[in-house]
């Protein structure tokens, strides 16, 4: 099962980061150590084992601060597989190939640790 992944922090950590303190309810503090960058923001919607959206943002950051952005993830059966379908809105077009880029090598990694 790959929702865990998104909420349990002993679980997010393995694909993503170093360190994470979530509370996986809507209003529930989403916060995500990844070495030089963190990321925090709040959960919004928690739809297991389909679908989560939590707000994402850079403490520091005028661009994108705490909760300036929202990603949502949508999991879907395939088989014995699972389709995760990843969108991240509300990112200023100066931050868009960054996280592009750091999602598609994340969830590479998402695949390997829930393989």
């Amino acid at each position: 099962m790959v929702f865990p992944y998104f909420t349990d922090p002993a679980l997010i950590v393995k694909w993503i980061g170093d360190r994470a303190e979530l509370d996986p309810q809507p209003g529930g503090v989403f916060s995500l150590d990844m070495g030089e960058v963190v990321a925090h923001g709040a959960y919004i919607t928690v739809e297991p084992p389909y679908r989560v959206v939590f707000s994402w943002g850079i403490p520091g950051s005028d661009a994108l601060p705490p909760g300036g952005s929202t990603v949502e993830v949508v999991l879907t059966p395939d088989g014995d597989d699972t389709m995760v379908v990843l969108t991240h809105r509300g990112l200023p077009s100066t931050h868009i190939g960054n996280h592009r880029a750091g999602w598609e090598h994340q969830l590479g990694r998402l695949r390997v640790a829930a393989g």
